[in-house]
């Protein structure tokens, strides 16, 4: 079964815009354990816009499930993990400035620079995972620089699946076969929500994990945190 990564930004983001500590990161996190979620992502930026540096830190020792750590590696975010320790870290080249991720990485061009931060991590028992579009060619890459795993960015296929969802999913299934084929782990996120991600999951290949914030924190408005969960689990059967 596809794992199931809450990433819990949205929640610290709505945190931060009062300041104190309601609602509570670290609660929310254990909740999302609780009711199903197989994993908490997180994706510390250098402002600290949302999840802090510190959040990460109070994380670790509570989780049981799997910790994923998103981010560009820069020296404070790689020293951050490696101190942390998470199941996971998500390799995603967002600049300081951007509102969200917005592009996976080039794996040609960076291929040397990927090399030496997986080995980084991976020497620490780390697994590591590199944030990607569906590209044949950057999956083939990626596989040089030693990572364990790949994740698909999803916003193209969220954004087209509405109008055509066969023309959507296309890249993303031929992008995940080459990935099987050359043995790398396969996730996948990014406004992947209740209306596509059932979709996605039947029709991707060696799909082990996707990681859902943005979609899945605005449905617990409604539904609800708990029912949330338990509908974006339902989706992944």
């Amino acid at each position: 079964m596809t794992k199931l990564s809450v990433n819990i930004n949205k929640i610290a983001t709505l945190r931060n815009a009062r300041g104190g500590n309601v609602p509570d990161v670290l609660k929310a996190a254990v909740d999302c354990e609780r009711f199903g979620a197989q994993g908490i992502t997180v994706h510390p930026r250098p402002d600290e816009r949302h999840i802090r540096y510190a959040d990460v830190r109070a994380l670790k020792p509570l989780l049981t499930t799997e910790f994923n750590i998103e981010g560009n590696p820069i020296e404070s975010f790689r020293k951050l993990v490696l101190e942390v320790r998470p199941a996971q870290v998500t390799l995603v080249p967002d600049a300081d400035n951007v509102l969200t991720s917005n592009a996976g990485w080039d794996t040609k061009n960076n291929l040397a620079y990927l090399r030496d931060i997986c080995r980084v991590f991976k020497d620490e028992g780390i697994r590591v995972s590199i944030f990607i579009d569906p590209v044949v060619e950057m999956i083939r890459y990626a596989a040089e620089t030693g990572c364990d795993r790949v994740e698909l960015y999803t916003e193209a296929y969220a954004r087209e699946y509405p109008v055509n969802r066969e023309k959507a999913i296309a890249p993303y299934y031929e992008a995940a076969c080459e990935a099987v084929r050359l043995g790398l782990g396969l996730n996948a996120g990014h406004d992947l929500s209740l209306e596509n991600l059932k979709y996605f999951h039947e029709v991707i290949p060696g799909l082990q994990e996707v990681s859902i914030g943005h979609a899945l924190i605005s449905d617990a408005l409604y539904m609800g945190l708990e029912r949330t969960i338990k509908a974006y689990l339902g989706e992944l059967k």
